[in-house]
């Protein structure tokens, strides 16, 4: 399958992905954001340093799988447990299996391994990736669709119709390009979700892999 060559520089993406949306902002806020790349290697010496069991997931995980990606954040599973490890983090909220943290200029989404689904993503679908010039643990393809089809239902109740948009975008990269197999992820899935919402996603699933077959076809 096509690739990109060279890893993506994942600083420079948040970077960019903020500066982007400066319209509003000023001078002082886009000096700040100069310090962004710098740090996301302080986070992940951090993470590293603290022996923090995590898989990076989410924009950045899907960087190292497709390029061309854009996102703000950083995207991580770990325990609950391991949050008082990381006082650095300012802590926002969230709710559920869900935290929103800052770390310096950097807004980190931490998903909580107490997750069953989220947790079965660590242990079996995660790799080893260099980034920033350390072995970084990150979700495979097959657990980035496995992530991403779990969230669709739960965005289509919300109405938010611009993240499934790019949630089933991402799934469609990742198909085309990875040839994920796509029975044993939704086999996984009707254990995590309602019979009605898994019916849903296999539909959205089944619809995704008819276009592919279509483009193949040409």
């Amino acid at each position: 399958m096509p690739g990109s060559a060279t890893p993506p520089n994942i600083g420079q993406i948040l970077l960019n992905a903020h500066v982007f949306k400066l319209a509003a902002r000023n001078h002082e806020e886009l000096m700040n954001l100069e310090s962004i790349p710098q740090s996301v290697e302080k986070l992940f010496a951090l993470l590293a340093e603290r022996r923090v069991d995590f898989v990076l997931v989410g924009g950045l995980a899907l960087l190292q799988h497709v390029p061309g990606r854009n996102t703000e954040d950083i995207d991580l599973i770990l325990a609950a447990s391991a949050i008082p490890q990381l006082p650095e983090l300012s802590m926002k909220g969230g709710e559920g299996f869900f935290r929103l943290a800052r770390y310096e200029g950097l807004r980190v989404d931490l998903l909580l391994s107490e997750n069953p689904l989220f947790q079965h993503v660590h242990d079996q679908h995660t790799e080893p990736r260099q980034i920033l010039g350390r072995t970084i643990p990150c979700a495979t393809p097959a657990g980035l669709v496995l992530m991403k089809l779990y969230a669709l239902p739960s965005l289509y109740r919300q109405g938010d119709f611009t993240r499934v948009n790019l949630y089933e975008g991402d799934i469609a990269n990742l198909l085309y390009r990875h040839r994920c197999t796509t029975a044993p992820l939704l086999a996984e899935l009707s254990k995590h979700l309602p019979a009605s919402d898994h019916a849903k996603v296999g539909k959205i699933t089944r619809e995704i892999e008819e276009r592919i077959a279509r483009f193949d076809r040409k």
